[in-house]
């Protein structure tokens, strides 16, 4: 049972690095028309949530699932810690550290699997995940490892999409999602496929009170989120005990 569970982690982690890697090229275009450029305002909310740490010169922050590089980005902007961001994708990563060679500081992008991030125990002050928690095979076991790898204190920051809370919202906002988004995200990038995989995974994803319950159950405290746009996404706070 282990190794067939196994088996199919290891799939789903090959099909999503591949999906990702296919669409590389147009994934920040496609990221910023089909938000309406707000995607850069929910970024924002995450530099700010953590700026007491990124104000420190001696801090060390790991962005996981960096994809492109927009949030590590976003992070060094005016901060004295040391960013660091890392993702399985290789061709994601490339872009990333070609956006990247104008930074006043310089990111390190390090190629990483986010359930088995090569880094030790209680290493960073700050771990942030932003729409990458959902492509996990195992969300449980995503969680637990930022767990382990943030210092006793650090604090943990995830931003995904979530259950819009507005009503009627919701169902104007699920029927672009799932009928418009994939049409020009198909047009745009070549892969129809991986715009109609997103509002799947996001109706698979724990909303907002099931992701704070998650957290405590590995071990995070001082839980809290703060719903982004109707709920259209969420910001995820934790504190590691």
């Amino acid at each position: 049972m282990q190794n067939e569970l196994n088996a199919k982690e290891a799939a789903h982690a090959k099909a999503v690095r591949e999906m990702f890697a296919g669409i590389a090229g147009r994934y920040d275009l496609l990221n910023h028309l089909l938000s309406v450029n707000i995607d850069k305002r929910w970024r924002r909310k995450v530099s700010n949530a953590l700026r007491d740490i990124l104000d420190r010169p001696d801090a060390v922050v790991l962005d996981v699932a960096c994809g492109t590089g927009d949030l590590s980005i976003e992070l060094n902007r005016n901060s004295q810690a040391q960013i660091i961001g890392t993702d399985f994708c290789r061709p994601m990563l490339e872009f990333a550290k070609s956006k990247s060679e104008s930074e006043p500081h310089p990111i390190p992008y390090i190629e990483g699997d986010a359930l088995d991030l090569p880094f030790d125990d209680n290493r960073f002050d700050a771990v942030t995940i932003a729409f990458g928690l959902r492509n996990l095979a195992k969300v449980d076991g995503g969680l637990a490892e930022l767990h382990r790898i943030l210092k006793p204190g650090g604090k943990l920051a995830i931003l995904e999409f979530s259950s819009p809370v507005v009503p009627g919202f919701g169902r104007l906002f699920n029927f672009y999602f799932s009928y418009i988004l994939p049409r020009i995200g198909g047009a745009v990038s070549g892969s129809r496929g991986a715009y109609e995989y997103l509002p799947d995974s996001v109706s698979k994803f724990p909303n907002q009170k099931k992701l704070v319950a998650m957290m405590k159950d590995t071990g995070f405290e001082e839980v809290r989120f703060q719903n982004l746009t109707g709920g259209i996404a969420a910001l995820h706070l934790g504190t590691k005990a």
